[in-house]
């Protein structure tokens, strides 16, 4: 079936890391755009006519196109039904208009089209790559237009993918890694919408009804919260044309409603968790920043010095290269639309879980007090804009990025104007940023392995 669910327990992490620059990551690199494409990315926006935004990038060289649509309908939205947000997506394409889930796989197939789906703790996706062959295109798009407008909610559909969501959660129970970020989420966030994992809990999966389905869909999936992104072999007219068929039949509705503010932690908290494993899991982090946060490109650099660049940052000098601590260690700011989390983690034998920890924060410490040296920022500095460019080379990965702007209300020239807010950044800047920003003290540690051979 071309119609592909993202729904394993890795959904989060690998919709962030196709997201691009989402997500400041060791494996993971904002866009850098050079400067021919630069001067040949015109990215255009409006409204259509019930209130949904759209983001547009005219690209001929091949005939196809990509179409993103986001809406603010992530787990954030779940309310005391984890999971629902995440369900509710997972089934738009389970059966939607006239057509059977079976044959919106056939009439997608028949013209080698695709639509995929992704919930994450702030957004809903629904996103379709097809040809831009009249024929074709309007076949696709029909059948997106059901997706996103008609969407049946199949109770036999429903049935068949809890049964599955509830056997990927029973797996995430047996893995370190899932286990530690849950509860990191879990004890960072306390009451804060973001706190419970996107695909919810075996109790709460059990309870989502198609009742609860619809009422979710009819809420959250109307234009006014909707961003659209289109990238391709269409002409403005035709893009403006497509915008207004894929949400005609859309509610106008309201944008949903600012999430809580997240709150700052008063004090470092530390959970342990006995897992069988032969490595204890380690995360330290507290809440780091939103999306568009004016400290962004300081944290952001300061970070690709810190453990942002693989075997180059400090983090990993410290714990791999000097005490083989650790094969992998690592950090990383996720800005969402309130303070996502700021994470330092690693992976270690379960007897050197002590010291690792403690080194890991020592670093952190020495780097807020001295901040980077003028080496480490210059290096940095080219390695983001030169060496390690996530460069825009195809439609799917320019529309993943123009739908991130729009959803995060970023201006038009972010790409744009990435390197030379980068090449701005100085120490001084780092280092207050830091100072301000990051509170060794105060921070989530968590710990899961076999804590009793850590303590031998």
């Amino acid at each position: 079936m071309l119609a592909t669910k993202i729904n394993s327990p890795f959904v989060f992490l690998l919709a962030i890391i196709l997201a691009g620059f989402v997500v400041v990551k060791i494996t993971d690199n904002p866009v850098i755009v050079p400067k021919a494409e630069k001067e040949a990315l015109n990215i255009k926006s409006w409204q259509t006519s019930n209130g949904a935004r759209v983001m547009y990038v005219y690209a001929e060289e091949l005939p196809m196109l990509d179409v993103r649509v986001v809406f603010d309908a992530g787990s954030a939205r779940d309310g005391d039904k984890p999971g629902l947000a995440s369900m509710t997506n997972l089934m738009l394409d389970l059966g939607a208009g006239q057509w059977t889930t079976d044959q919106i796989a056939e009439r997608l197939d028949s013209v080698g089209a695709n639509i995929r789906t992704t919930s994450l703790r702030d957004m809903a996706i629904v996103s379709m790559r097809s040809l831009s062959n009249d024929a074709i295109l309007n076949k696709s798009l029909d059948t997106l237009a059901a997706v996103l407008q008609q969407p049946r909610f199949p109770v036999t559909e429903l049935e068949r993918e809890r049964k599955q969501v509830l056997i990927a959660l029973q797996n995430k129970l047996q893995s370190p890694d899932d286990i530690a970020e849950e509860l990191f989420y879990k004890t960072l966030y306390g009451k804060h919408p973001y706190a419970t994992p996107s695909m919810g809990t075996t109790e709460s999966v059990r309870k989502i009804s198609r009742a609860d389905l619809k009422a979710f869909y009819q809420q959250y999936y109307v234009a006014s919260n909707a961003v659209i992104a289109l990238v391709g072999d269409v002409d403005e007219k035709q893009a403006r044309e497509i915008t207004e068929k894929l949400t005609s039949g859309l509610a106008k509705g309201q944008r949903a409603k600012r999430v809580a503010n997240v709150a700052e932690l008063t004090k470092a908290k530390e959970i342990k968790h006995q897992h069988p494993s032969t490595q204890t899991h380690i995360l330290v982090g507290q809440p780091g920043m939103i999306r568009g946060d004016e400290d962004y490109f300081a944290l952001y650099v300061g970070n690709h010095i810190l453990g942002g660049s693989g075997f180059n940052s400090r983090i990993v000098d410290e714990i791999r290269e000097k005490r083989g601590l650790a094969y992998s260690s690592y950090s990383y700011f996720l800005p969402m639309r309130e303070k996502g989390p700021f994470m330092m983690g690693l992976q270690t034998n379960n007897k050197k879980a002590n010291e690792a920890l403690s080194v890991l924060r020592d670093t952190l410490t020495t780097f807020i007090k001295e901040g980077p040296t003028d080496d480490e920022l210059e290096h940095s500095k080219k390695n983001i804009t030169g060496g390690f460019p996530l460069r825009i080379d195809s439609n799917k990965d320019i529309v993943e990025y123009l739908a991130v702007m729009g959803f995060y209300d970023l201006p038009l020239d972010y790409l744009q104007s990435f390197n030379d807010k980068v090449m701005a950044v100085t120490h001084e800047q780092i280092m207050a940023a830091y100072k301000k920003r990051v509170t060794p003290d105060k921070m989530v540690t968590i710990m899961v392995g076999d804590l009793a051979a850590a303590k031998k």
